[in-house]
């Protein structure tokens, strides 16, 4: 398909180095891997994920995402995930590009074009499509005002605004009109997702977080888990361990200092579940990807 030879070029070409490279297009990141990775924690902020060449597995929760040229990924919520890139060469490295959702422009074209109305019932906080022409189309004209950088404040709001519509009207509008409507579960789920992840080093209780939501906690609990694949506490786990994991490595701080840190009492019971995350314990962990930092390559 020659539509995606041309937006693998165009991430090729922009993508230097490897790694993660930010772009003079608002909310557009193009990602770049000559080698598989290592399982990498992220969190998964809300945006359109399109793989232009190779292949990516995301773990949120208990659900594994396989993604390449042939799909797409949409995010509606902060979620986080463990990613790796498994499959990429020189020859045929992995190219990507992500593109943040812009909410108001999204609730704009729901308004005019998707209905004022949201179908009741909890939506999914990721979601995997196959790719369509149209959708395809309008990412390679977005990436194309990279050579072109006069062109890119009239033209790329136009191209972002109709991949917005191509989500809307697809297979995952179900998902973008959640997104976009204020009223919405998956709204009163983010809303408690935000608290979280300000006070994950905190205790708190499925009544805390449903108040937050303002929804009974056995209601919340519910639409909780099909927006993220978790439950709260599982979730709080994540945070906590990312969190931990980057002070290890970006502040040489020790295990159970980090543990403490974000909210552990028992040094054992973090060994566990770091483990159980990551499939080592925090030293080895730690020690092999300081002994091999290209493994590793942001989500």
């Amino acid at each position: 398909m020659e539509q995606l030879k041309e937006l693998a070029a165009l991430i090729g070409r922009h993508t230097a180095i490897e790694g993660v490279a930010e772009t003079p297009l608002p909310r557009l990141t193009l990602v770049r891997s000559c080698t598989e990775t290592l399982p990498q924690p992220t969190v998964y902020e809300p945006a359109l994920c399109i793989v232009a060449g190779g292949r990516k597995r995301a773990l949120v929760g208990d659900q594994t995402y396989v993604y390449d040229p042939a799909t797409f990924l949409v995010v509606s919520v902060d979620l986080p995930a463990i990613g790796c890139v498994v499959e990429a060469s020189v020859e045929e490295p992995y190219l990507g590009m992500r593109l943040d959702l812009d909410l108001s422009v999204l609730t704009e074209l729901m308004l005019e074009h998707g209905g004022r109305t949201v179908a009741p019932g909890g939506a999914p906080g990721l979601g995997l499509s196959r790719m369509t022409p149209e959708l395809l189309d309008a990412a390679v004209r977005l990436l194309r005002l990279l050579d072109t950088p006069a062109d890119m404040a009239a033209l790329a709001p136009l191209a972002e605004r109709e991949i917005l519509y191509r989500l809307l009207v697809g297979e995952q509008g179900h998902m973008m009109r959640h997104i976009a409507c204020a009223e919405s579960r998956l709204s009163q789920i983010s809303r408690a997702i935000a608290w979280i992840k300000q006070n994950f080093t905190r205790p708190f209780t499925v009544e805390q977080l449903a108040a937050e939501a303002a929804m009974s906690p056995s209601s919340f609990h519910q639409h909780f888990k099909t927006v993220t694949t978790m439950s709260p506490l599982q979730y709080r786990t994540q945070l906590r361990l990312q969190e931990a994991r980057r002070l290890m490595m970006a502040e040489a701080m020790d295990a159970a200092t980090a543990g403490f840190r974000v909210g552990y009492e028992s040094p054992s019971q973090f060994s566990r579940d770091y483990s159980r995350i990551f499939g080592a314990p925090p030293a080895r962990d730690i020690g092999r990807l300081r002994a091999s930092p290209e493994l590793m390559v942001a989500a």
